[in-house]
């Protein structure tokens, strides 16, 4: 009896030990976690010592900005944990309210120019200039156009876009705001933040909403 009764006992002690090792570590994981947020000196004297400015392209382009220390984070970006979530959804919340809706109300330009600034992966490197155009680059993350074969897929499929989803108003807003910020849905997206950089203005952005959203488009047959 006095066996089984010291026996008990030990489990107990074992027990309470193990629970108390596991929140340890799990607090530790935590702690972690929030200390990644912190720029690490190592890594940050070797991107000032490995570019340099050349032309248009500054080394103020390696400078990240909250999002992107967030997202450069895998233990931070990727956590489950309450923090974790509440510094995700305060990002993407902070990138919707940056948007800009079209100044003249129209969402939808020419799809044929759309057609061609979604060909296009020009612009914005240190052989261009301040006023160089700037291409979207869509195909290499997204199949736009069936006859088209080269593309990424990255990003999903775009074939249909229109047809398939609709051209409500609610479908206009949401897609001029995906191409404008994608972060404002999703804090990590791989997409470009066309508007928030300045790489698209207005009218290439109309221009791509109508490649997607214009019934007359090609991908919309």
């Amino acid at each position: 009896m006095n066996n089984l009764i010291e026996k008990n006992s030990l489990v107990r002690r074992t027990s309470i030990m193990l629970l108390n090792v596991g929140i340890c570590v799990s607090l530790g994981f935590v702690n972690a976690a929030m200390a990644q947020q912190k720029p690490d000196p190592a890594l940050q004297k070797m991107m000032q010592s490995g570019f340099k400015a050349d032309g248009i392209a500054g080394l103020d382009r390696i400078q990240q900005d909250e999002t992107q220390a967030f997202c450069s984070d895998p233990v931070f970006a990727n956590g489950t944990t309450k923090a974790a979530s509440a510094k995700r959804e305060a990002i993407q919340k902070r990138n919707l309210a940056e948007i800009q809706q079209p100044s003249d109300g129209k969402y939808v330009g020419d799809w044929k120019k759309g057609e061609a600034i979604a060909q296009s992966g020009r612009g914005a490197t240190w052989t261009d200039t301040a006023t160089s155009a700037v291409g979207g680059g869509c195909y290499n993350c997204h199949e736009i156009d069936k006859k088209e074969i080269s593309y990424g897929n990255i990003g999903p499929s775009l074939w249909n876009y229109g047809k398939s989803r609709g051209y409500s108003n609610e479908m206009m807003v949401y897609t001029w705001n995906r191409i404008n910020n994608s972060k404002a849905y999703n804090a990590c997206s791989n997409m470009p933040r066309f508007a928030h950089f300045k790489l698209l203005n207005e009218k290439q952005i109309q221009d791509l909403m109508a490649l997607l959203l214009d019934p007359q488009s090609p991908i919309n047959q």
